[in-house]
């Protein structure tokens, strides 16, 4: 997924790693995404905001 592309409910935008399983999240609604919190390999926390949708 990039900046600025359109989303619908349900749409993958970010794949996470966790203990050799691959999970996928997935956007909560429609709309664009407007911005992108994380790097490719940047460890995560729980409840910790990944992607602005607008």
């Amino acid at each position: 997924m990039a900046v600025g592309v359109a989303v619908k409910a349900g749409d993958t935008l970010l794949i996470i790693e966790a203990m050799k399983v691959m999970n996928l999240i997935t956007a909560p609604g429609g709309g664009v995404l407007k911005k992108i919190l994380i790097s490719d390999g940047q460890p995560v926390e729980f409840d910790q905001p990944l992607v602005i949708l607008g």
